[in-house]
C-alpha cells in the first residue's frame, strides 16, 4: 500500500488545496507548494525501497530502477513548477481550478509511470488526459479552447485506439502483465494480430508523445496554456507517451527488427519536422513547442534503434532513457524562462520580446544553459544523450539508407542548435527598437521563489553534464532494467574524437542554417517573419475535414444507400423488432426482479403512525390555537393529520433512498467482480 501512496497522496491535496482556495488564496499556494515538495521527498524517499508491487482494485503498481528514476524527475518538475506557479498566477483568473487539476494530475501521471500492467497504464492514462485538458483551456480564451478542443479530440481518439489494442493483445496473449508478455509473444503464432494490436497502441500513446502524423496539438496548446503547465506538459506528459511505446517496444517486440523499422521510420520524420517548425516559427512557445516535438522524434529514433540492434542495443537504450530524462530538465527551464517573460511582457512574439533578457544574469545563464543543453554542446547533458543516440545508429551500419538517417539526425540537431540560436539572440542581444529603456530598467523582473525554481532548474544541466561519468552512469545503471537490454555493455566514453565530430558537424550545420537562413530570410526590415504556409496545417488540411465533412457524408450516404433498398428495410425492421423483443423482456426482467425483492427481502416495514408522546404534542398544539381562536377542534385535527403525514413521507423516503442505495452497492460490487475475473 505504501506504493499506492504516491498517486493517491497528490490528488487528496488536490481536493485539500480546491476546499482551502475557497477560503484563503495565499493558503492554497503555499499548500499546493507544500504538497508539491512532500510528493518530491516521498519520490526520493522510493529510490531505497526495495522492487515491490502493490494491487488495489484490481490496478498494479510496481517499483523497478527506472519507475524511481522518472518519478523522481516527475516529482523534480512539478515542485519546481507547483513553486513558480504562484507568482506567475499572481494576477490570474481561475487558479483554483488550476491548482485542482494540477495536483490531480501528477498522481495519474505517476500512476502511469508506476503501472505493472497496460490496463493500470491506460486508467492512469486517461484520467492524466482528461485532469490534464484544463491546463490548455485555462485562460479560456478562443485560441485556448480551440487549442483544448484539439487537445482532447487527440487524447479521447488516442485513448480509444489505444483500448482497441489492449483488447487484441489481451485476446491474443491472454495477459497485459509486462512482466509477461514477452514470454507470450515470443510463441505467439499470429503475429499479424500482434503486430495490429502494437499497432493500435503505438497510436494511441504516440498521440500523447507528439508523434508524426498526431503531433497536432502540441504547437497549438502550449503557446496558451500557462508556461508552468506547458513545462509539465512538454517534459512530463509526452514522456508518458513515450512509457507506453517503450512499454511495448521493450516487452511484446524486443528484439524484433520489423518493429524497430516502423518505430525509426515515424521518428525521423517525427525529428525532422518538428525541428523544420520550430526554425520557422516566430513565437517563444509555439518554437519551444515543435522542439518538443523534435526531441521526442530524437528518442523514438532511439527505440527504432534498440528493435533493430538486437542484443546489442545497450548503447541505444542508454540513449533513450538519458534523453528523456535531459529534454524533461531543458523544457523545464526553457519553459520557465519562457513564463518569466510572459508575465512582465504578456507577450510571446519574438518581435515584441526581442532585448528583453539584456541586462537579467539570472534568466540569461539558465536561458543559455537550456539552449546550450538541448542543442548538445559538449560538457552539457544533451551532448551526452545525443553522442549516445548518434553512437548508436553508427553502430547498426546498415548501408545508404541507414546512412541518410544518420545525416538527417545530424541534419535535425543543426536546425536544433539554429532555433535555439534564433531565440537566444533575440532575447539577449537583439535590442527592441522602442522599449529596450524600459526593458533594460525591469530589475525586479521575477519574485524569490520563481528565481529560485529556475535557477535550480537551470542548476541541473551543467551538473549533470559535468559529472556524466558518475550521474549520468548512475542513471542508466538504475534505470536500464526496464529497458530489457540484452548484453549491457559499459558505460562509453564521451568525449572521444567521434562523439565530438558529431557534434561538431551539427553545431556547424546549426550556424549555417542561421546565417544563410534566419537572418538573411526569416528577417525582414529588422522583423521576424513566419514564411510557414498557414495551408500545410495538417489538423485544417486533414483531419478536421476528415473528421467533420468526409466521414460524416460517407456515412450519410451509406445511410441514404440503405434507406432506398427496399430489400434491407425489412430486414432492418426484422432486427429492430426482436432487439426491441429483447430489450423489453430484459427490462420486464429487472422490473420483475426489483418487485421481488421489494416484496420480499427488502419488504418495507409497515408505516408507523408516530409515538404517543408526537401525537399527544401535535394534538396538544393544535388544540391550544383552538382555545384562542373560536373554540373548536380545528387545528387540533390539522395538527395531528400533518404530524401523521411527516411521518409517513419520511419513512417511505428514506425506504426507497435505501432501497437505491443497495441496488448500487450491489451493481458497484458486480461491476468489481467482472473485472477481477476478466484480469
Amino acid at each position: 500500500m505504501m506504493l499506492w501512496s504516491l498517486p493517491l497522496f497528490p490528488m487528496l491535496c488536490a481536493a485539500a488545496s480546491y476546499a482551502i482556495g475557497r477560503r484563503s488564496a495565499s493558503a492554497r499556494d503555499r499548500f499546493a507548494v507544500c504538497a508539491g515538495l512532500a510528493e518530491l521527498a516521498l519520490c526520493v524517499w522510493l529510490l531505497f525501497q526495495p522492487v515491490q508491487e502493490g494491487r488495489l482494485l484490481g490496478l498494479t503498481l510496481a517499483l523497478d530502477g527506472f519507475r524511481r528514476v522518472y518519478c523522481l524527475v516527475a516529482a523534480f518538475l512539478w515542485a519546481m513548477t507547483l513553486l513558480f506557479s504562484p507568482w506567475y498566477f499572481a494576477h490570474h483568473h481561475r487558479r483554483n481550478r488550476y491548482y485542482f487539476f494540477n495536483l490531480m494530475t501528477l498522481g495519474a501521471t505517476l500512476g502511469v509511470f508506476l503501472a505493472a500492467d497496460l490496463l493500470t497504464a491506460f486508467v492512469f492514462f486517461e484520467v492524466m488526459s482528461f485532469t490534464s485538458y484544463p491546463w490548455v483551456a485555462q485562460e479560456e480564451e478562443p485560441e485556448a479552447l480551440r487549442a483544448a478542443e484539439t487537445y482532447l479530440a487527440v487524447a479521447v481518439i488516442g485513448g480509444l485506439v489505444a483500448l482497441m489494442g489492449l483488447f487484441l493483445l489481451q485476446h491474443t496473449l491472454g495477459t497485459l502483465r509486462l512482466a509477461e508478455l514477452y514470454d507470450r509473444a515470443r510463441v505467439c503464432q499470429n503475429r499479424g494480430v500482434l503486430y495490429a494490436a502494437g499497432g493500435c497502441i503505438l497510436f494511441g500513446f504516440g498521440a500523447k508523445a507528439g508523434m508524426f502524423p498526431l503531433h497536432i496539438w502540441l504547437p497549438k496548446a502550449h503557446p496558451v496554456a500557462p508556461a508552468p503547465a506547458s513545462a509539465l506538459l512538454s517534459g512530463i506528459l509526452t514522456k508518458a507517451g513515450v512509457w507506453g511505446i517503450l512499454a511495448v517496444s521493450c516487452n511484446v517486440f524486443r528484439y524484433d527488427a520489423a518493429w524497430g523499422c516502423v518505430v525509426l521510420a515515424l521518428g525521423t520524420v517525427t525529428m525532422l519536422l518538428g525541428a523544420v517548425l520550430a526554425v520557422f516559427s516566430v513565437d517563444l512557445k509555439r518554437t519551444l513547442a515543435c522542439s518538443s516535438m523534435s526531441q521526442i522524434g530524437f528518442i523514438l529514433v532511439g527505440i527504432g534503434m534498440m528493435g533493430l540492434l538486437g542484443e546489442q542495443n545497450g548503447t541505444a537504450a542508454r540513449g533513450v532513457l538519458l534523453h528523456m530524462v535531459n529534454h524533461s530538465l531543458f523544457k523545464l527551464v526553457l519553459f520557465l524562462c519562457a513564463g518569466v517573460v510572459f508575465v512582465n511582457l504578456h507577450a510571446l512574439r519574438l518581435d515584441d520580446i526581442r532585448g528583453f533578457g539584456r541586462k537579467k544574469p539570472l534568466l540569461h545563464a539558465a536561458f543559455l544553459l537550456g539552449a546550450a543543453g538541448i542543442a548538445g554542446v559538449p560538457l552539457l547533458n544533451g551532448f551526452v544523450s545525443k553522442s549516445l543516440l548518434h553512437e548508436a545508429i553508427a553502430e547498426y551500419g546498415g548501408g545508404a539508407l541507414m546512412t541518410g538517417v544518420e545525416w538527417v539526425f545530424l541534419f535535425s540537431g543543426g536546425l536544433t542548435a539554429a532555433y535555439m540560436t534564433k531565440l537566444y539572440i533575440a532575447l539577449f542581444w537583439e535590442k527592441h527598437p522602442t522599449r529596450q529603456a524600459e526593458f533594460d530598467a525591469m530589475r525586479r523582473y521575477c519574485s524569490p521563489a520563481a528565481s529560485a525554481a529556475l535557477g535550480l532548474s537551470a542548476l541541473t544541466l551543467p551538473v549533470l553534464g559535468l559529472t556524466a561519468r558518475f550521474s549520468m552512469r548512475k542513471i542508466t545503471e538504475v534505470g536500464l532494467d526496464f529497458f530489457r537490454v540484452g548484453q549491457a555493455e559499459p558505460f562509453p566514453a564521451l568525449l572521444t574524437l567521434e562523439n565530438l565530430k558529431g557534434a561538431a558537424i551539427s553545431l556547424g550545420i546549426g550556424a549555417a542554417v542561421y546565417l544563410l537562413l534566419v537572418r538573411p530570410v526569416l528577417r525582414r526590415n529588422g522583423s521576424y517573419v513566419d514564411l510557414w504556409p498557414k495551408r500545410l496545417d495538417l489538423e485544417e488540411l486533414v483531419y478536421r475535414p476528415l473528421l467533420l465533412k468526409i466521414l460524416p457524408g460517407a456515412l450519410g450516404w451509406v445511410c441514404a444507400l440503405f434507406g432506398e433498398n427496399k430489400l434491407t428495410i425489412p430486414l432492418a425492421k426484422g432486427v429492430f423488432r426482436a432487439f426491441g423483443v429483447v430489450s423489453h423482456a430484459l427490462s420486464d426482467l429487472t422490473d420483475a426482479l426489483m418487485l421481488l425483492l421489494r416484496r420480499t427481502i427488502f419488504r418495507p416495514s409497515p408505516i408507523p403512525n408516530g409515538s404517543k408522546t408526537e401525537q399527544t404534542l401535535s394534538y396538544r398544539m393544535g388544540k391550544a390555537i383552538d382555545r384562542h381562536t373560536d373554540g373548536s377542534d380545528r387545528y387540533a385535527r390539522l395538527f395531528y393529520r400533518a404530524q401523521r403525514t411527516w411521518v409517513r413521507t419520511t419513512h417511505r423516503i428514506s425506504g426507497n433512498l435505501s432501497f437505491a442505495l443497495l441496488l448500487f452497492c450491489a451493481a458497484l460490487v458486480a461491476a468489481f467482480v467482472y473485472l477481477l475475473l476478466l484480469r
